[in-house]
């Protein structure tokens, strides 16, 4: 089936477009930091070196600063979610261009990972009231769509044959919407470990406290586990369908199981007292591991998953 070229043109320009409006949301955030230290350093002047330290809702309401620094968050979290919303109707229309699910190649995979991942974001800042996270997920989330739409930009077209199969939309989808958990959770626990090492330096001070953000991660991991595992088990399925056995030992395979255990062992060892302050390195063992996955097994290594590459 020949793709749909004014779908896939839309396509195309609603990607560039969310990408313009995380690059604005990046720089909204940035002046938002900025603010926030000039208010924390207001407020410090007000009631005395000596005084208490304060966190990001603390430093937020000191006077005008303050008052300016929140609109620039809410600014923020606003735009994301606008962004959130033309990726999404980026990842369809490239579906109804090819007529099939989108999740035939890198491009349309770092696509969809990377709008699960700020969708996910946008849930969890909204809620937890974080806004202080936003340049820390949208510099990495920027420069992998960056990335993803110059370097392995594929023009839309039909499924390779090796993809065509009923178990693809579920076992991708369910992988993407796993790793974009994990990564968040990742994310977090090296916020955790910046902010324990050097909990008074900017930019590292407008963060919340070091023990929020890691029940962030912890939460995040909890969902993360079983999530990802399923896509690890319908992956399976499918292998089984497609080449006679459920497992093979291929290298995507292995690390993709690798990280799963290295999730159950973050949060295994978190649970345990006396491991608890270093069980975060394990997390981002894990964000390693899912990296190289993504990107060193998909783009490099020879293996029966390479035909998802380039």
């Amino acid at each position: 089936m020949l793709a749909n070229s004014q779908f896939a043109g839309l396509s195309d320009l609603s990607f560039k477009s969310a990408l313009v409006i995380y690059v604005i949301a990046l720089a909204a955030s940035l002046v938002f930091y900025g603010l926030l230290q000039s208010a924390k350093e207001k407020q410090r002047e007000l009631v005395g070196a000596g005084g208490p330290p304060m966190d990001e809702s603390a430093a937020s309401a000191s006077g005008e600063t303050g008052s300016r620094a929140e609109k620039f968050a809410g600014m923020t979290t606003a735009l994301v979610w606008l962004g959130v919303v033309i990726q999404f109707v980026s990842i369809i229309l490239r579906g109804f261009s090819t007529g099939r699910f989108p999740f035939g190649n890198m491009y349309e995979y770092i696509s969809m990972i990377s709008a699960f991942t700020m969708l996910l974001a946008a849930f969890v800042i909204t809620r937890t009231k974080v806004a202080s996270f936003w340049p820390w997920i949208l510099a990495p989330i920027v420069a992998l769509m960056f990335y993803g739409g110059t370097q392995l930009y594929v023009s839309a077209g039909p499924l390779n044959p090796a993809l065509k199969s009923f178990w693809l939309p579920f076992h991708v989808s369910t992988v993407s919407i796993g790793a974009s958990i994990g990564m968040f959770s990742g994310v977090a626990s090296i916020l955790y470990l910046l902010k324990r090492w050097k909990p008074d330096v900017f930019p590292l001070s407008i963060l919340p406290s070091a023990d929020k953000i890691d029940r962030i991660a912890y939460q995040l991991a909890v969902w993360c586990l079983p999530v990802f595992g399923l896509g690890i088990v319908l992956g399976a399925l499918w292998a089984e369908s497609a080449w006679g056995r459920p497992w093979g030992w291929d290298p995507k395979e292995t690390f993709s199981l690798i990280t799963w255990v290295m999730y159950a062992a973050y949060l295994h060892i978190r649970a345990t007292p006396a491991w608890r302050k270093t069980a975060a390195w394990i997390n981002i063992v894990a964000l390693g591991t899912m990296l190289f996955n993504l990107f060193v097994i998909n783009l490099v290594v020879s293996g029966l998953h390479s035909y998802a590459g380039v």
